[in-house]
C-alpha cells in the first residue's frame, strides 16, 4: 500500500531529514524543480514558451528552479511572482537570486500565448483562501499544459478540497510520495494526472499515516474443507425485498466463503428458494428466532445486514440480535438508517468486529456533527477531510467504518486509515447504479467469514469491487459483480 502524505507529515519527514544532516532543503529544493522539469519534458519534448507562476514560499522557490532547468533545456521562460519577489527568504530567496542572474521577474504576464503554465504559487499547506488574480492567468485563446508544483493552488493538500479559488492542472508533479488531498474529494478534478518525483527522502522517519489501497494478496485457499473458510449468514427483507441481500449472499459466496445461508421470513423462503442454488436457506421470523440460530450454530463466522431489511423496530431488534452475539459483522443500508434517531443506542451495542459501510446520507444520519463540520464550506487551511471524518467517526463508533464514495475511507478506532480511490486509472463511474453497495456488503461479510480482520476486510472488498466493475465496463448492473469476481481473483493468482 502506498503512503498518503498530510502537509504536517510530510514537514515532519523533510525537518528530520535535515536534522541527521542527510539533506538541506536547499538541496531538496533543486531535487524537487530538476525532477519536476524531467517529468514536464517527458510530457511535452519540444521546448516551447514556458510561463512560470511562483509564490511568496518554498513552492515559489522550486518554481525559480524549475525556471532555471527549463530554461537551460531550450526553453523560453516568463516568471511572474503573486507578491513582491524580494519578500523571498532562505532557499526560495537563494534560487530567486539564480534565477535573476537568468532573467527577470515580472508582477503579471506578458501578452505572448505560453506553450507551458507552470504553477508554483501555493503547494502543501494552505493555510488561507487562494485568490488567483487575472493577470496571473494564461491570456484568453491559450491551450497551455498546465503543471502545478506539488499541488495546483488552492487545492488543500489533506482534504483535496478547494479553499478560495483555485487553478487547474493536467499534470500534477508531487514530491517524494502522493498527498492525501489528490485522491480526496474535488482533488482528481483539479490534479489532472499525478506523477510522484522522488526527492530522495525515506519513509521510516513518520510511520503510521494513512495508506493508499493496493491489490490485496493472500485470497487463494490451500484448504479444500469448506468449513476452513467460514459460514456467512446474509439477512433478507420480507416478500419482494430480498433482491439486495441475494445479490449480497452471491457476493460473500464468490469472495470465497465456505458456506453462505441467507436468511429471511418464512414468507419469503419460496421467493428466495426460486432464485438461489448455492446458496442455502433458513426462516427466520423474527430477532428471538435470529439468537436461537446464532446461539446453537458457533460454525455461523459472519453476519452481515441492512440491505432490504426494511426501517421498522423488526429490523432494530435483529441488529440488536446479531450485535449481542458479538459475530463479526457487516452493517449497510437500513441497518444504519434505523438508528438515525438514536445513534448513541446502535453505538452502545457494537463491538470490533463490525464494519459500517455508510454513504454519505447514512453517515450524516448517524454521524450529523461530524458530515455538518465536513460539508461545511472551508474558510482555511487544513480544510476538514474524509479521512478526518472516516477517523472520528470510527473512535465513536468503536470499530471500523467504511465511508462510501469514489474515494472511500475505511478508518478503524486504533487511528489506522487505508483509502481506496476509485479516482484515476482506477475510475469506475458504473458503480454508481442500484444495488452495487449491497454486493459491497457482501463481499465484507464473506471476507469477514474467511477471518480476515475488519479493516483488511473492508479495504479488500472495496478494491475488489471496483476492479470487477472495470472489468464489467459501461452498462454494469449490480448483478454482474460477482459473476466477474473469479476472472479478478484469477488475475491476483489467487
Amino acid at each position: 500500500m502506498a503512503e498518503l502524505m498530510t502537509a504536517a507529515r510530510m514537514r515532519r519527514i523533510e525537518t528530520a531529514a535535515m536534522e541527521r544532516g542527510e539533506v538541506t532543503g536547499l538541496d531538496l529544493m533543486e531535487r524537487a524543480g530538476r525532477g519536476a522539469v524531467e517529468q514536464i519534458v517527458a510530457a511535452r519534448p519540444a521546448p516551447g514558451h514556458a510561463l512560470v507562476l511562483c509564490g511568496p514560499g518554498n513552492n515559489g522557490g522550486d518554481g525559480f528552479v524549475v525556471a532555471r532547468h527549463l530554461h537551460a533545456r531550450g526553453w523560453s521562460v516568463e516568471v511572474v511572482t503573486l507578491a513582491d519577489p524580494d519578500k523571498s527568504g532562505g532557499d526560495a530567496g537563494t534560487n530567486r537570486d539564480r534565477w535573476r542572474a537568468i532573467g527577470p521577474i515580472a508582477r503579471e504576464a506578458g501578452s505572448t500565448p505560453p506553450d507551458l503554465v507552470v504553477d508554483a504559487l501555493f503547494g502543501t499547506g494552505l493555510s488561507r483562501p487562494f485568490a488567483c488574480p487575472d493577470a496571473l492567468r494564461p491570456p484568453p485563446g491559450a491551450l497551455p499544459l498546465r503543471v502545478a508544483i506539488d499541488m495546483p493552488s488552492g487545492l488543500c493538500s489533506d482534504s483535496g478540497r478547494i479553499i478560495g479559488d483555485g487553478l487547474a492542472a493536467d499534470l500534477t508533479l508531487t514530491f517524494h510520495a502522493p498527498k492525501a488531498g489528490q485522491y480526496l474529494a474535488e482533488g482528481p478534478e483539479w490534479c489532472g494526472r499525478v506523477v510522484t518525483v522522488d526527492i530522495g527522502l525515506g519513509m521510516a522517519d513518520d510511520p503510521g499515516g494513512p495508506s493508499l489501497v493496493g491489490p490485496p494478496e493472500g485470497l487463494g485457499k490451500t484448504d479444500g474443507h469448506k468449513y476452513a473458510h467460514g459460514h456467512a449468514l446474509m439477512l433478507s427483507g420480507g416478500v419482494g425485498r430480498g433482491g439486495a441481500a441475494r445479490m449480497a449472499a452471491r457476493a460473500a459466496l464468490r469472495v470465497g466463503a465456505g458456506l453462505v445461508t441467507l436468511g429471511c421470513p418464512p414468507a419469503a423462503v419460496i421467493e428466495n428458494a426460486a432464485q438461489l442454488n448455492a446458496i442455502m436457506l433458513r426462516p427466520v421470523a423474527d430477532a428471538e428466532a435470529l439468537s436461537e440460530m446464532l446461539s446453537d450454530d458457533p460454525r455461523l463466522s459472519a453476519v452481515g445486514l441492512g440491505p432490504g431489511l426494511g426501517t421498522g423496530d423488526a429490523t432494530r431488534a435483529l441488529v440488536g440480535a446479531v450485535l449481542k452475539a458479538r459475530r463479526p459483522t457487516v452493517l449497510d443500508a437500513d441497518a444504519l438508517s434505523v438508528f438515525a434517531d438514536d445513534p448513541e443506542t446502535l453505538f452502545g451495542d457494537l463491538h470490533p468486529g463490525c464494519v459500517l459501510t455508510p454513504h454519505g446520507g447514512e453517515f450524516a444520519r448517524l454521524f450529523p456533527d461530524i458530515a455538518g463540520r465536513l460539508a461545511a464550506t472551508p474558510e482555511s487551511g487544513p480544510a476538514m477531510s474524509r479521512i478526518d471524518a472516516a477517523t472520528e467517526a470510527a473512535a465513536r463508533a468503536g470499530c471500523v467504518v467504511l465511508l462510501k464514495g469514489p474515494d472511500t475511507v475505511i478508518a478503524a478506532p486504533d487511528g489506522t486509515v487505508r483509502v481506496h480511490a476509485g479516482r484515476y486509472g482506477r475510475a469506475a463511474p458504473w458503480l454508481a447504479t442500484a444495488g452495487t453497495g449491497d454486493v459491497l456488503t457482501g463481499l465484507i461479510a464473506g471476507l469477514l467469514a474467511r477471518g480476515l480482520a475488519p479493516g483488511r476486510a473492508a479495504a479488500t472488498a472495496a478494491w475488489l469491487h471496483v476492479e470487477a466493475a472495470r472489468r464489467v465496463g459501461p452498462g454494469l448492473i449490480a448483478e454482474d459483480l460477482p459473476e466477474v469476481l473469479p476472472a479478478v481473483l484469477g488475475g491476483l493468482g489467487s
